[in-house]
């Protein structure tokens, strides 16, 4: 029963949860507030997005969830574990194995195709050729682009190029998808596309989203919208909250 309880108390902690989150960068003699203490918690299955103006707090707080950068004071707990003083080591083995990512740029070698895009993160993690084979493929053809399994990145627009880095992003079976403004690049309508990409991700599959974004209509998208303002969470609306 002790086992059945752990499980259960796992299962039911925060993907991401930090506490009095700070970080102050030093620029010469002054320094910088970036986050101001912040308390905020993200659920599994929950799709997020996290807006702001620039300068807001809202770029290092995706750094931070990342583990792409340390606080300078507070908690952070990835899973139910505090993260927040690992070292390159620690956070690197975390992030290959359990966050996956998705940026304006796409981010694609150009000289490699679609498929040994896809399954670079596993080339990393040391799965067997053939395993990675089948993994990207089944991820490619979830976002709908496995008949361009072959293509290199400039045979792709560049909504098919973020299909794949979506692709990309699936393959460790992430805890949490990071997306930092994953439409930037993109036209309207492919923008719509990629979106919808990400709401199904959510729905049929449960994947937790965590999107940063300064447009108003990508961020509609999600289910929840917090707000940062000088390094501060302004608002935080849930609208499966107010739907209920």
């Amino acid at each position: 029963m002790l086992v059945e309880e752990q499980i259960v108390e796992q299962l039911s902690q925060p993907v991401v949860r930090v506490e009095g989150l700070r970080k102050v960068y030093s620029l010469g003699d002054s320094e910088v507030i970036a986050l101001a203490g912040i308390d905020l918690e993200i659920r599994a299955g929950e799709f997020i997005a996290v807006m702001g103006p620039s300068g807001s707090g809202k770029s290092t707080f995706m750094q931070i969830t990342g583990l792409l950068d340390n606080p300078t004071d507070g908690h952070y707990y990835f899973e139910g574990t505090d993260v927040s003083r690992l070292d390159g080591d620690a956070r690197a083995d975390i992030r290959s194995r359990r966050l996956g990512f998705v940026f304006q740029a796409y981010n694609l070698l150009p000289r490699t195709s679609a498929l040994e895009n896809v399954e670079l993160p596993m080339v990393y993690a040391g799965v067997p050729a053939a395993e990675r084979a089948r993994i990207a493929h089944e991820k490619m053809g979830i976002v709908g682009v496995a008949h361009l399994a072959q293509h290199h990145p400039n045979q792709m627009s560049g909504g098919q190029q973020q299909r794949v880095a979506i692709a990309r992003s699936l393959v460790n079976n992430p805890g949490l998808i990071l997306a930092d403004e994953p439409t930037g690049a993109l036209d309207t309508k492919t923008s719509e596309d990629v979106m919808r990409i990400f709401r199904e991700l959510n729905e049929q599959q449960g994947i937790t989203i965590m999107l940063v974004t300064h447009e108003p209509d990508i961020a509609a998208h999600a289910k929840r919208i917090v707000t940062f303002r000088d390094g501060h969470v302004v608002s935080d609306h849930d609208k499966t909250e107010v739907a209920a």
